[in-house]
């Protein structure tokens, strides 16, 4: 098993969630730090983006955060970045993510995370990459999405198996087995 330099994660920004998300987030953040990965994340200074990165520098990562302009205009940027890459809007994070990654973790979010999952899923149905997103289905969060991606791929919507471009962890401890085999 060769071990990741970079974890990206995607998730929410809310200040408004339940705070089992947030400890899930610090969850993942330990762990990122704990097996050695480095985090890259948005960037944001809220919600479940600020308590991943809380806790993977905590645990000795290195947090890299990829940061749209409006977030430096609106002074919303983490002050735990320890590398910081500027990018102009939403779609160029979602590429230098990408980019920057050897494997991709949603967590619970809206809009945004599925924006970013659906980026990262299509380039890879296509062939722009290999990569996966792992779905951290906290409190079965995802499981509307799954059930709804495995009826596509039932009909022929999806082709070539879902499992080569995503996959579903339950717990921390198959995130990190994922993370690790990938």
């Amino acid at each position: 098993m060769m071990q990741p330099k970079s974890v990206a994660v995607f998730c929410a920004a809310s200040e408004e969630i339940d705070p089992l998300y947030n400890a899930a987030a610090a969850e993942v953040g330990t762990m990122i730090g704990r097996i050695g990965a480095s985090l890259v994340y948005g960037g944001a200074r809220f919600g479940l983006m600020e308590a991943t990165a809380k806790a993977a520098k905590a645990s000795g990562a290195k947090v890299v955060g990829v940061v749209p302009m409006i977030l430096e205009e609106r002074d919303r940027v983490s002050s735990l970045i320890d590398e910081k890459i500027n990018c102009r809007n939403l779609s160029d994070r979602k590429d230098i993510m990408l980019d920057r990654s050897d494997i991709l973790v949603a967590l619970p979010g809206g809009i945004g995370t599925l924006d970013e999952i659906f980026h990262v899923m299509a380039a890879a149905t296509i062939g722009y990459h290999g990569k996966k997103v792992v779905l951290y289905n906290v409190n079965c969060y995802w499981n509307p999405l799954v059930e709804m991606l495995q009826d596509g791929e039932k009909k022929g919507f999806v082709r070539g198996g879902l499992e080569r471009f995503m996959a579903v962890a339950g717990n921390i401890g198959e995130l990190e087995r994922i993370i690790l085999e990938n």
